[in-house]
């Protein structure tokens, strides 16, 4: 296992962001303090030819100048959309920004993605860790949060997310990763059911099941593009939550998860697939959706594991 501390570039007001590089079991993995962004993921190929298998920018200035896409990034305070901009907790209504049309997206303007994290090296990798303040972007409490990356013996990319907080709040944390594991993708999802959406794409609070919809991907087929959905992952299924395999180059991509949901965000305009473990979108406001509050005296704990291998 190295782990090594780089210069990682400046943004535009000057900030330094380091570029930690972690290699172990033929994965070598770079990740920015600026985002906790996953610049790059480089694993062989079938062929035993080693190529960078996620999708961003060469420096922190391309994040900077176009944060849409969320390349590689780390997102809070809530991960995909809550309705409307609001949500009530406790009697009490919290407003959010509105930077996703109506609603609020990705943690609003500012979000976790947006702010260079403080870094220390962990025994097989790097903690990120930050305190986002009583009301940043709406959302209330002091939270402090964390996100360690490390490589196992065999190179799978583990995230465990952890985060406290001082007053009743909502948390949901996640990895926006676009993957390209080198040309057209098959996917298959432990997932027997997802979220229908509205027109805003919001949850309508239903949870249906994909038999006879183009979501259904219990068996492995091509990804394809237009996705922007929530998966439902089953439980008690030995197996990963996802796979994500490239006939072309062999690359294959196994995602296991405590989370209960993956959004698959597969976009017209990109070349890449998004696999986002995630709590259910709009959770909040919709009392039958798996809770995402955190209270005083309780532990946010999410981990989610990345694997590579070859067929």
């Amino acid at each position: 296992m190295r782990t090594r501390c780089e210069p990682g570039g400046r943004l535009a007001d000057g900030t330094t962001v380091h570029r930690w590089v972690l290699e172990r079991g033929g994965t070598r993995v770079g990740v920015l303090t600026y985002g906790g962004i996953v610049q790059s993921v480089e694993v062989p190929g079938r062929d035993g030819a080693v190529a960078n298998v996620v999708l961003g920018y060469g420096s922190p200035a391309g994040y900077e100048a176009d944060p849409g896409p969320y390349f590689g990034a780390l997102v809070g305070r809530y991960a995909n959309r809550i309705a409307g901009g609001s949500f009530t907790l406790d009697g009490r209504t919290h407003r959010l920004a509105r930077n996703g049309g109506p609603n609020s997206l990705h943690g609003g303007e500012r979000g976790f993605d947006k702010r260079v994290w403080d870094a220390e090296p962990v025994d097989g990798g790097v903690r990120l860790s930050r305190v986002s303040p009583d009301g940043e972007e709406g959302f209330p409490g002091r939270l402090e949060v964390s996100a360690t990356y490390t490589l196992d013996a065999e190179g799978a990319l583990r995230i465990a997310y952890e985060a406290v907080t001082d007053a009743p709040t909502v948390v949901a944390l996640t990895n926006h990763t676009y993957w390209n594991l080198g040309g057209a993708h098959e996917m298959r999802l432990a997932a027997g059911h997802f979220t229908p959406l509205d027109d805003a794409a919001i949850p309508t609070g239903e949870i249906a099941k994909v038999d006879g919809t183009r979501l259904d991907f219990r068996t492995p087929r091509p990804v394809g593009t237009g996705l922007d959905h929530n998966f439902v992952l089953d439980r008690g299924v030995d197996g990963p939550a996802a796979e994500l395999y490239s006939p072309v180059s062999g690359r294959l991509l196994t995602v296991r998860t405590t989370e209960p949901g993956l959004q698959v965000y597969a976009p017209d305009h990109l070349d890449g697939v998004a696999l986002e473990t995630q709590a259910f979108p709009d959770s909040p406001n919709r009392p039958r959706f798996p809770s995402t509050v955190l209270r005083p005296g309780e532990v946010y704990a999410s981990e989610t594991v990345y694997a590579f291998g070859v067929r």
